[in-house]
């Protein structure tokens, strides 16, 4: 199930929160539609969101060369102002402000004129979307070498970073789908993930629907579950990870790598470079999204609180590096001390001047 298609004219993507019940597809003629989808989790995931993004500013680069007074300078202000407000979307997920950055840094600041470059953005959201697949297919093959002689394996994950989340097979769920394509695979234990139920309407949607075996629980029922004997291993994705190795990632992630240290499993993070901020070392340092109270007060539409009462709904938590036993990489698995083998990750890809 691809959820984003560019056409060459519009963005189609499969509108998230109508799963699993209905499959709806959402099509965006204007760049602030897809910042729409982003904000509202109809897109939803690092990976695709950058992606989703990349591709709106080809709608944004048209729209600024058809409102401009002039083409030039006019132009420009008023693309970069488009590109500015589509970041601002989500601030926790780093690939949106890459996406966003890589396509205005290598093309538009060069540029005298929108008008000129607009195939050139084009090409790189199209770049972008192709090299997503691409590292997910290295990451999946990469993590299974965490397994090696290994069968029966059960897996918990957090959220969902699957297919959904990304323009390919997954992070987390890349190595799950490496894992069961090796026959080695037994059982997927799914969070539900609170308050949006991105692990029971996606997750185990997309595992149910692959032929994966997958057992949905909530997220009060994995330390549980670990307690149980019924889980070998953690594999979650993330939305940002530090220089030093901190991962946000989505509510309720830092309290399954505490269940998984104090029942000595291991906890591992899937993650492509783009999701690396080279610019933080630090988890605090780390913007965490706040989102409506509407979400924790309702279920499935239905008020289950007080209407009045006052709520706290971020999106992310930080787990710290000390918890996380490995990080999946499209290079490879990355080990402690992570501020090395993040640096030598950073070199690999040629970003040394990243600060």
């Amino acid at each position: 199930m691809r959820s984003i298609n560019w056409t060459g004219e519009e963005l189609i993507l499969l509108d998230q929160t109508k799963l699993p019940g209905e499959e709806v597809y959402i099509h965006c003629t204007d760049w602030r539609q897809v910042g729409e989808a982003i904000k509202k989790l109809r897109v939803r995931g690092a990976p695709a969101i950058g992606v989703a993004a990349a591709y709106g500013l080809i709608l944004a680069a048209k729209e600024a060369v058809a409102k401009a007074s002039e083409p030039g300078a006019a132009e420009k202000s008023l693309f970069l102002e488009y590109s500015e407000e589509l970041k601002n979307t989500r601030p926790t997920a780093v690939n949106l402000a890459w996406a966003i950055d890589r396509i205005v840094n290598r093309i538009v600041y060069q540029a005298d004129s929108i008008s000129e470059v607009i195939s050139l953005i084009e090409a790189e959201a199209t770049a972008i979307e192709l090299e997503d697949v691409q590292l997910n297919k290295c990451m999946a093959k990469a993590g299974a070498t965490l397994f090696e002689g290994q069968e029966n394996i059960r897996i918990l994950t957090h959220c969902n970073a699957g297919a959904l989340a990304t323009a390919g097979l997954g992070t987390a769920l890349g190595v799950v789908r490496e894992l069961h394509q090796n026959g080695q695979l037994k059982r997927v234990y799914a969070d539900e993930t609170r308050p949006l139920l991105q692990g029971a309407r996606l997750t185990a949607f997309e595992l149910h629907r692959d032929g994966i075996p997958v057992t949905l629980l909530t997220d009060n029922m994995a330390a549980y579950a670990m307690q149980q004997g019924l889980i070998d291993a953690v594999i979650v994705g993330a939305d940002r990870i530090t220089t030093a190795g901190d991962v946000a990632n989505k509510i309720g992630t830092y309290g399954v790598a505490l269940a998984a240290k104090a029942h000595n499993i291991p906890f591992y993070v899937a993650a492509p470079y783009s999701t690396f901020d080279f610019t933080l070392q630090d988890g605090k340092d780390i913007p965490i999204e706040m989102r409506g109270d509407e979400e924790v007060k309702h279920f499935g539409g239905v008020l289950t609180a007080p209407p009045d009462v006052d709520v706290l709904n971020p999106a992310f938590d930080v787990t710290p590096h000390e918890l996380v036993s490995a990080i999946i990489t499209e290079e490879g698995v990355l080990k402690a001390p992570f501020t090395e083998s993040i640096e030598r990750l950073k070199q690999k890809k040629g970003l040394d001047g990243v600060e």
